[in-house]
């Protein structure tokens, strides 16, 4: 599985996150270039970035108590709003640079506290490595489901005490944060509905990683939207067919369930700081999440 998610996600940037009065994506795309990224990149990646802006928003960083532990998270909401709908968002390997506090940024214009917590921060910090296969071993190898899930569970409290309503809880994730998409739309029975980018359906059971979506699908608390690339050379299709099948044979809310797989799309395709952004696909999937959460009750 690890080195699945390390050919999927070979080609990212490490960005540091931008703040309002702070670095631009343009920016930070050169301080990665000038850690050793090829600067054939840079037109690319300046091409297809989405820079949301945040005016009438109530942004920033947040720290969530977990049994003691202070875990830093980035927050979006509609500036002075409170009983709000909450979205989870779901990093990648990559953790919380500037493209998922964007999303934030995106989900809060929807009307959404948006919430993306640190999930590998006790392992190490995603965004200090400049090597892939570093990042892979020393921190996200090492990250326990039990403890995002017990994390999850702690946003999802923080959310109820900061404006947010909990009884309209949804989840959505990228990569890494996508495979998680499943696995807490089944842990956590608050759950109206997840989104899950091409996060990976199978896998090895391993004690830090013990059960993956393929083996929980029957078990939902919310249907999921899976949106998925037809080009993913890292999630071969027999495995959706595999998760459907599973899907099938589930509850109610397993049965509800859906994907939409794009066919020339590769993996990483909503990514918009990478090459492998795809604009119509992208487009399409964030509309498909909106309605989706619209109507299984996250809005």
């Amino acid at each position: 599985m690890l080195r699945d998610d390390l050919n999927n996600d070979v080609h990212a940037l490490l960005l540091g996150r931008a703040t309002e009065a702070g670095a631009t994506r343009r920016t930070a795309l050169k301080v990665a270039l000038g850690a050793g990224y090829a600067a054939a990149v840079l037109p690319v990646m300046a091409q297809t970035a989405i820079n949301t802006p945040v005016a009438g928003l109530s942004v920033g960083e947040v720290t969530i108590d977990v049994n003691g532990f202070k875990m830093p998270a980035y927050r979006s909401a509609p500036l002075g709003k409170t009983n709000l709908p909450v979205v989870l968002v779901l990093s990648e390997i990559f953790g919380v640079h500037d493209y998922i506090a964007d999303i934030t940024h995106r989900l809060a214009h929807a009307g959404y506290l948006a919430i993306a917590p640190e999930l590998f921060i006790r392992q190490g910090n995603a965004q200090g490595y400049s090597e892939m296969a570093k990042l892979m071993s020393e921190v996200i190898a090492k990250v326990p489901d039990a403890q995002v899930m017990g994390d999850l569970d702690a946003t999802v409290q923080w959310a109820a005490a900061h404006g947010g309503d909990v009884s309209r809880l949804g989840v959505t994730g990228f990569c890494w944060g996508g495979r998680q998409v499943w696995d807490y739309t089944a842990y956590n029975p608050k759950i109206k509905a997840g989104v899950a980018w091409y996060g990976r359906l199978v896998g090895a059971s391993t004690p830090l990683t013990p059960q993956h979506p393929l083996d929980i699908a029957g078990k939902l608390a919310g249907p999921v939207l899976g949106l998925y690339g037809g080009a993913d050379t890292g999630i071969p299709l027999d495995t959706i067919d595999k998760m459907k099948t599973a899907l099938a044979a589930g509850n109610a809310a397993a049965q509800a369930s859906q994907f939409v797989v794009y066919p020339d799309a590769p993996h990483a395709f909503h990514a918009d700081y990478r090459p492998s952004y795809r604009k119509e696909p992208a487009e399409d999937g964030w509309k498909r999440m909106l309605a989706w959460f619209k109507q299984h009750g996250v809005a």
